[in-house]
């Protein structure tokens, strides 16, 4: 069976405008990552939202909610801003038990060569595949429960709540 991937915006597909130095959404780039990682696991992919996760609201959050429950896969991916990824997660964890559901992003966009985006997308399929029925964030090689992380903004990594 394929897994479902969810695109909601994030750093992981925000392009970088030279001339102003800001950051914005056009396309994700979720497709090229995969073709370049050579994924061989049968993906389907929709595109939710392009925001970045510090403007997500809890109707937006209903939105990724909603299509979890309505997909035919029971093996789900999200790409999230890192930002408020933790509220999603456990938003969704509140709702959904019956399937796998993983939430990665990046700290570095994918359009800057340096990305973290495409460790932490393979990561997330593969825990995708292999963990049981729950809500799990995936980053940097590791996977967390959403009731015990949190982003440390100081060191731009998340970790255990102990």
């Amino acid at each position: 069976m394929a897994i479902r991937i969810f695109i909601t915006g994030g750093t992981f597909d925000k392009e970088y405008n030279e001339l102003t130095g800001e950051l914005f959404f056009k396309d994700s780039h979720v497709p090229q990552m995969l073709k370049l990682g050579r994924c061989r696991v049968p993906v389907e992919i929709r595109t939710l939202m392009l925001i970045d996760s510090s403007h997500m609201t809890d109707e937006d959050r209903e939105i990724i909610a909603q299509n979890c429950i309505k997909a035919k896969e029971s093996k789900l991916v999200i790409t999230h801003g890192t930002d408020t990824m933790v509220e999603t997660a456990r938003f969704l964890a509140h709702k959904i038990k019956d399937r796998t559901i993983v939430l990665t992003g990046a700290m570095i966009p994918y359009t800057f060569g340096s990305s973290d985006g495409m460790f932490n997308l393979g990561c997330a399929i593969a825990f995708a595949q292999t963990l049981p029925p729950g809500v799990y964030i995936a980053i940097n090689g590791r996977y967390f429960h959403p009731d015990n992380v949190r982003k440390n903004k100081k060191t731009g990594e998340f970790e255990e709540i102990t």
